[in-house]
């Protein structure tokens, strides 16, 4: 760590060192990650790829090469890197990692930009490599930089998905690439150096994608000394409309001699939904991944399947099977590894606000046992030890990698923040509670985040933070974004609520958002407000505020038409939902679709009834909206209609927006910014002081403008 703070505040927050998921080698004795650190000082950030000794605790340079990336081991001694190369080219350059610096060397070019490095042992020296890269329609690679380029910047299309998150769609696909990486046999030994081969696209003629963008990278594939697997959107149905997506396997019986080896689809009955976490076991004869029943719902139950013998890809066990098609056991997992001896399953999953680590046979017989639990499992590395190596964090530790081991046993290996201490941080800070909510039977489980100062004796303002997804959670976990913990530094206390339609409290209570938007889920905010009121007495509810994002930014706008609207003196809608209508100029329509039980025109009266846009005669809490334009999922025109509704009725109000940005402020200092504008708007409305003016003035500089007539009345 480079800085020590004893207040955290949002500058801190973008300044720590951000620090990967650690790669151990064989017995996990050195971890390999990369850290970055961006300075407000030089506007400038910078990457580092380290080593850290466990045993002495030190952690060693291996290489601060701009952009440099995915540090993977070649054996126990080599370390082989991704870096940016000239004209939009990846190098992948190798070296000892005792003396990288002064033994590295280029190993291979790929004339493109490439990431998602995997590596397999072939031995004697020689790895599987597979990584991803664009293809254009030829399948070959494709590179923006040296692509021809076209003389206008008009774009036609012809059928549905124009855009994706933040881009427009091109005919350019992801896709695997497939190689070896081995020792030269032309030179002695004590010279020989990796050299990359010719790399080959085993989805050429296809008509596949993998990994699928946007968000799918390394955990849409794996490959084995003998196959690779993978995972993509069924090629007969359109994106926009379905979620399905299919697992297919291909067989490399050799990998210096790539054949045209067609994937096989691995047929699973009963499931039309999307499919991930695709891996095959470390001997090449099994695999298995994750699947959803239901076609159009991105939030459906992930449930087991393995495949006992890949040369047989029509014989697939559904795990924990039971007659009505939920499964016998009650968590969705996100994620598989295998471990070293192929024996046994590792299974990421939350639960109650947490993610946590379960172990399974790989005959999947018996229900997986919990063998970790705790802030945010990230990633996972069974060693050949037996061993568990896992990456995690939480809400006060950007960074921890342990050591388990199947009689749950854990050892902290590293702390990226000595715990939170670094960030002046503690444990003390985090609390949990739960009320009734709103269907009978339920209960609502929320996080509590109190300030390091903390005086149960004193009262402090509430900041109510509701989460987006619907399907998603607060959970025990970091963030760069939305971060409860910065909100409590300010002298807030922080309520995270997880209601209807979160996840990681069964497949039932994720499942009842469904036409619910602003039913089941805002009466279980507005029970949990009364309880804060009535139960947390060192909470002042006469000073509340609520901010949200995304769904959460759709409840702040549904909450300022309803009764719970006046409870608050100031409400943030960050890219947020103001009309229903609007959502069919989203890129994914299978979504609305869904969580409406239908199309705008098959089902209109479900869209209008829970439409904030119904209810603005209402509108009255001082509102701050921001909403960027290269948000594609929710455009901008959402957060334009809501901030011109509050200025047309007069309602105090601020409209802030960033113009490169999605649906997230990812460049630091477009995220200071962010910080500043919102946690200002809120402690004016709460009596704090503004964060502005307890930061050094020096540091705050913007270049963001200040538009229209101050003060104008409507």
């Amino acid at each position: 760590m480079t800085i020590r703070a004893t207040k955290f505040t949002p500058k801190v927050l973008l300044s720590a060192p951000r620090r990967s998921s650690g790669v151990p080698n064989t017995d996990g004795s050195r971890i390999l990650y990369s850290v970055s650190t961006y300075s407000f000082a030089d506007h400038s950030r910078k990457t580092e790829i380290r080593v850290l000794d466990v045993s002495t605790q030190t952690s060693g340079l291996i290489t601060d090469a701009s952009g440099a990336s995915e540090p993977n081991w070649l054996g126990d001694d080599h370390v082989l890197v991704l870096v940016p190369g000239d004209a939009g080219t990846t190098k992948l350059v190798a070296g000892n990692v005792d003396n990288f610096e002064n033994s590295s060397y280029e190993a291979g070019v790929i004339e493109s930009g490439a990431s998602n490095l995997k590596l397999v042992s072939l031995g004697d020296s020689k790895f599987a490599v597979a990584v991803t890269a664009e293809a254009n329609p030829k399948g070959e690679l494709h590179n923006p930089s040296t692509a021809p380029k076209s003389l206008s910047s008009g774009k036609l299309y012809k059928s549905l998905f124009v855009r994706h998150w933040d881009q427009y769609v091109t005919k350019n696909r992801n896709s695997i690439w497939l190689g070896t990486i081995s020792k030269s046999t032309s030179e002695s030994n004590s010279h020989a150096r990796y050299k990359l081969s010719p790399l080959v696209n085993a989805l050429a003629g296809t008509g596949l994608e993998s990994p699928i963008p946007p968000f799918g990278g390394s955990d849409h594939f794996d490959i084995s000394p003998k196959g690779l697997i993978f995972a993509a959107k069924d090629p007969e149905l359109n994106p926009a409309t379905h979620t399905k997506v299919n697992v297919y396997l291909v067989e490399v019986p050799d990998f210096d001699k790539l054949t045209d080896s067609k994937p096989k689809k691995v047929e699973v009955f009963g499931f039309e939904g999307a499919s991930t976490s695709t891996v095959l076991s470390p001997d090449g004869k099994q695999a298995a991944f994750l699947s959803m029943r239901k076609d159009g719902y991105e939030a459906d139950k992930n449930q087991l399947f393995v495949i006992p013998d890949v040369r047989r890809p029509s014989w697939v066990i559904h795990a924990y099977a039971s007659e009505d098609g939920k499964g016998s056991w009650p968590l969705s997992p996100g994620g598989i590894s295998w471990s070293a001896d192929s024996k046994t399953l590792y299974l990421l999953a939350e639960e109650k606000g947490r993610v946590c680590l379960f172990q399974a046979t790989a005959d999947a017989k018996a229900l997986p046992e919990l063998i970790m639990t705790g802030g945010a499992i990230s990633d996972i590395r069974p060693l050949a030890t037996g061993d568990v190596f896992v990456s995690s964090n939480s809400l006060i530790d950007n960074s921890t990698y342990y050591l388990t081991n199947r009689s749950r046993n854990h050892t902290v290996l590293s702390s990226n923040s000595r715990d939170g201490a670094m960030f002046g941080l503690s444990h003390k800070q985090i609390r949990e509670t739960s009320w009734p909510g709103a269907a009978p039977g339920t209960q609502v489980h929320a996080w509590v985040v109190v300030p390091s100062t903390f005086n149960a004796e004193e009262k402090y303002p509430l900041a109510y933070l509701i989460h987006g997804g619907p399907q998603g959670s607060w959970l025990d976990s970091w963030s760069t974004r939305w971060n409860p913990v910065v909100f409590a530094e300010q002298g807030y206390v922080v309520v995270c609520p997880n209601p209807t339609g979160s996840t990681g409290y069964g497949q039932d209570f994720t499942d009842a958002i469904q036409d619910q938007w602003g039913g089941l889920p805002y009466r279980d905010i507005a029970k949990g407000f009364d309880w804060i009121e009535e139960k947390i007495s060192f909470v002042d509810t006469s000073r509340a505020v609520a901010l949200g994002a995304s769904y959460g930014g759709y409840m702040m706008n549904w909450v300022q038409g309803q009764e719970l609207g006046r409870k608050f003196k100031a409400l943030v809608t960050h890219d947020g939902v103001f009309s229903m209508a609007g959502q069919m100029g989203s890129e994914e329509l299978y979504f609305p679709f869904h969580e409406f039980k239908g199309s705008l025109w098959t089902n209109r009266e479900s869209w209008l009834k829970w439409d904030p846009s119904r209810f603005t005669e209402n509108w009255a809490t001082p509102h701050l909206i921001v909403h960027s334009e290269l948000d594609y999922r929710l455009t901008i025109s959402e957060g334009l209609a809501a901030f011109n509704t509050l200025q047309v009725k007069g309602i105090e109000s601020q409209f802030l927006t960033f113009p490169d940005e999605n649906h997230w402020v990812l460049k630091p200092e477009n995220s200071l910014l962010w910080h500043t504008v919102v946690l200002d708007w809120i402690n004016e409305h709460v009596g704090l002081p503004s964060y502005s003016s307890t930061s050094k003035s020096e540091d705050i500089k913007s270049d963001a403008l200040v538009e229209g007539v101050q003060g104008l009345s409507l």
